[in-house]
């Protein structure tokens, strides 16, 4: 097994040219900057949600240079209003000094202009920045208060010494945010939230250009942006020169913000507001070994099912784990770094972002491109199975298992198309009788399933994703040269442990990774496949939930896994993982 390595703040070609732009290095874990946005007259509503309040953004605000809204004392920082009222604060670079007390523990607050305080929790650190993150919650008083204005962060200890002494600018929203990007070699992926809200409806590229603003001396560049898809929009590098580089890229350290720039026929041009930044691309010194077969998976909270779910996938093939962290606060990175300990290999993406799965999924494709072949997009309550394997005492050195599903050739001049995707459809399981998560996990506690599969996941050759990255339910549009295979339940099939105890399961109400994907507690689109059956729009525990979705008995993993990973020791036996 390839030794495993463990990736907890920059990503991809964001190694070197991190401090040529004035951000620190992978070792300095902190930065950023961000511009205010003005804040229209917004009606009064009594729900708790926000999405649809008004918000009326500065057009002029990314070519001004911009003074900090906080005061002297304390950390200064951006604040993002997130979903379910929580705060996200990114932590400006002046500041970065003043965070001399241990990021964990309870050692922050965030400061409100009424002073009120919120417990601010460290989350970590951004991926093509290295900026460090805070979240607290907003209190139900300024929830009332419009604008929502920006809260300071603090050390605990001078709680009750520090009030602001002049007005704070109001949060920017997440509703309405550049948020991310990624440099390649020939162009600037730039992620944002709030331009394309419905799935296959997009903003034409032509009514678009990436804004390029360096933040010392407000000189702005604009490129054409060639894609726009979900939350993924592709555009030209700008003119380095134009910022006081050579033309590689080299000399001067800068801050370059970026942006997209709206431009439609009979309206006002703007631009979005934005935490991100622009990185030129720059070759890594050292080439990372390419493994044939790696996984992908976004993940909140599943410290407990995440050594069954890495042990059992390397078993059968995977080589190499690429884990985007939407901002556990479990012990994830301790089990992370228990497994890579043991020798596998996994890196982690830090992914703040609520509700952007697909854009995970697209930054996936091109973080891990110079280190995966294929990659399989994958949940962690999924689990690959052949029934050709069913009577393996042990995977056999010789067979590549779930290798033999790729192609043996994937050049694109093959004749016919050469195949660029495998889709593996999937097998629905219920409770199973299970009140609480199955000690021995979920491979051994749920057995019984629904009789019908349900949509499929996929097996991604990366070299053949469309230039768009655009993506739904776990697989890829790809370039015309290649085509897409399904295979068969009978050569492969993904056991799905979706509906688990309620305990588990209920959780699903409060977390839809996906974008396009409606929140449960919502009345639209009821009869979407993504619900569960029968269910409402509320997290309460119909009768005999632990009895549903059960009309096939399936215990063919269950018995499988036990013989692979069963241990017996003096205190009796179990599986691997949680020995």
């Amino acid at each position: 097994m390839p030794q495993g390595s463990l990736l907890t703040c920059c990503s991809g070609n964001s190694f070197l040219a991190l401090g040529m732009l004035g951000f620190p290095s992978c070792a300095d874990n902190q930065d950023s900057r961000v511009l205010p946005v003005a804040i229209s007259k917004i009606p009064e509503r009594s729900s708790s949600s926000y999405s649809s309040f008004a918000i009326k953004e500065d057009v002029n605000y990314l070519t001004r240079r911009v003074a900090s809204i906080q005061d002297s004392s304390g950390v200064k920082s951006v604040s993002v209003l997130l979903p379910d009222w929580e705060v996200l604060l990114i932590v400006l670079p002046e500041s970065t000094s003043l965070l001399t007390t241990s990021l964990s523990g309870n050692g922050f607050l965030c400061l409100y202009p009424n002073n009120e305080t919120s417990p601010a929790r460290f989350s970590g650190f951004l991926p093509s920045t290295n900026q460090t993150t805070f979240k607290c919650g907003l209190p139900k008083r300024n929830r009332r208060r419009l604008p929502f204005l920006s809260p300071i962060l603090i050390r605990s200890a001078e709680k009750g010494s520090l009030v602001l002494s002049r007005p704070s600018e109001p949060m920017l929203r997440w509703t309405s945010l550049a948020y991310e990007s990624f440099s390649t070699e020939n162009d600037v992926v730039v992620f944002a939230k709030g331009l394309n809200h419905r799935q296959g409806v997009s903003l034409p590229p032509k009514e678009l250009a990436c804004v390029f603003i360096d933040e010392t001396s407000n000189n702005t560049v604009r490129t054409a942006v060639t894609t726009s898809i979900q939350e993924v929009f592709r555009c030209q590098h700008p003119d380095l020169t134009s910022f006081g580089y050579g033309r590689e890229g080299n000399g001067l350290n800068k801050r370059i913000k970026l942006s997209l720039e709206i431009h439609q026929q009979g309206k006002s041009s703007f631009t979005m507001p934005s935490v991100a930044y622009y990185t030129p691309w720059r070759k890594l010194e050292t080439k990372r070994p390419k493994s044939l077969l790696c996984a992908s998976t976004m993940v909140f909270d599943v410290a407990k099912v995440l050594r069954e779910w890495v042990m059992y996938h390397s078993k059968i093939g995977v080589e190499k784990f690429v884990i985007y962290d939407n901002d556990s606060d479990d012990d994830l990175m301790r089990v992370i770094k228990e497994l890579t300990q043991e020798g596998y290999n996994i890196e982690t993406v830090f992914w703040i972002w609520p509700k952007t799965q697909e854009a995970g999924f697209s930054h996936a494709t091109l973080y891990a491109k110079d280190s995966c072949t294929w990659m399989m997009y994958l949940d962690v309550d999924e689990f690959v199975f052949a029934p050709s394997w069913v009577n393996s005492l042990q995977p056999p050195a010789d067979d590549p298992m779930l290798k033999s599903l790729l192609p043996k050739t994937h050049q694109p001049w093959s004749n016919p198309r050469p195949i660029g995707q495998v889709l593996i459809r999937c097998n629905e399981f219920g409770p199973s009788n299970q009140t609480t998560h199955p000690l021995e996990g979920v491979t051994q506690g749920y057995t019984c399933r629904r009789k019908e599969d349900n949509r499929h996941k996929s097996i991604v050759l990366l070299d053949a994703v469309d230039r768009s990255l655009l993506n739904a339910i776990h697989h890829f549009k790809l370039k015309e040269t290649y085509r897409t295979k399904p295979v068969s339940l009978q050569v492969a099939v993904v056991n799905h442990y979706k509906y688990q105890a309620w305990s588990e399961f209920k959780v699903k109400f409060r977390r839809r990774v996906s974008a396009y994907v409606v929140d449960w507690t919502r009345g639209l689109n009821p009869s979407s496949k993504d619900r569960a059956p029968g269910l409402g729009f509320e997290a309460v525990e119909p009768a005999g939930w632990e009895r549903k979705f059960c009309e096939v008995r399936d215990d063919r993993l269950k018995l499988l896994t036990r013989r692979w990973f069963g241990k017996q020791t003096l205190a009796g036996s179990g599986m691997a993982w949680r020995i």
